[in-house]
């Protein structure tokens, strides 16, 4: 094994341009980025946007490893309503489209809408929904040559809890889908200690950030209570050889927001080695 990848999401700096940030972020030392699609940010509607988004990547020789799809209230993939899941899965492959033209690897997707309080007896048809318009979305990003993945979401939400992601998976027609585990995400719905193992073969990439138990804080690693020793040795030992994409909040100065993010790389590059020559060690003394 080797060190794991560590970069950095656009999404830190979402009320800004990301022809304005692109430059800073390369400067401050990150090769690999995650495109965030807030409308302030990048308009994937606009291809004249994304292009000179996509050319900037370019000039400065940075990754797009992954591109966030949107996500709010009336982006409902899971929605009773066929028009509604319908509108829904047009405006998630609006923004693949746009991810392709970028160039990226992944396709980062939440499965369900950013809204509390659905009715548990809706839980089983929202899966069954989601599903079919996931399909849709699926067949066209193998298309455009981009990897779907399905990231967990708040414990409040709809598939906030790993076995629903599970069942998702479990009932697409494609097995070219994956999982972006969310660290903040898993911590909060208690599913982190047991979320490697569960989705062992499935986890392509890891959205990391952390938070004390209680708030979706989205801090850098190493600033909260998730035991990134303890979840990193589990990601070694379930064959994980994804990349880490740290979606840090962007609520304070853009400098301190970037000197956070490079110690916050520093410290999981540091704990990776640590995992790598503990694993090394322990072969050693098997031989």
């Amino acid at each position: 094994m080797s060190e794991w990848p560590v970069g950095l999401s656009t999404g830190c700096f979402y009320r800004r341009n990301i022809l304005d940030c692109l430059g800073e972020i390369q400067q401050s030392g990150f090769s690999l980025v995650e495109i965030c699609s807030a409308s302030r940010h990048l308009d994937y509607h606009d291809r004249t946007a994304v292009e000179a988004a996509a050319r900037k990547l370019r000039e400065l020789k940075l990754e797009p490893y992954s591109f966030h799809a949107p996500f709010a209230d009336h982006i409902d993939i899971s929605s009773p309503n066929a028009d509604e899941r319908d509108r829904a899965v047009r405006e998630i492959m609006t923004a693949a489209e746009a991810a392709a033209t970028l160039g990226v690897g992944y396709f980062v997707i939440h499965p369900g809408p950013e809204r509390s309080g659905i009715p548990h007896s809706e839980k089983f048809s929202r899966l069954e929904a989601a599903a079919g318009g996931l399909n849709r979305v699926a067949e066209r990003c193998i298309q455009l040559g981009l990897g779907l993945v399905l990231e967990n979401m708040l414990p409040h939400l709809f598939a906030g809890h790993v076995r629903d992601l599970l069942w998702i998976l479990g009932s697409l027609e494609t097995t070219h889908v994956g999982i972006c585990l969310d660290t903040g995400h898993a911590y909060l719905s208690g599913d982190l200690t047991t979320v490697v193992h569960k989705l062992s073969g499935h986890l392509w990439m890891v959205h990391a950030h952390d938070n004390w138990g209680k708030r979706d804080d989205h801090r850098p690693p190493g600033e909260g209570a998730i035991d990134w020793r303890a979840l990193l040795h589990q990601l070694h030992a379930g064959g994980f050889h994804g990349a880490f994409i740290m979606e840090v909040s962007g609520e304070i100065a853009n400098d301190e927001v970037l000197r956070r993010a490079q110690e916050a790389q520093q410290y999981l590059h540091d704990i990776s080695r640590e995992v790598l020559l503990a694993n090394l060690s322990g072969q050693d003394n098997r031989l």
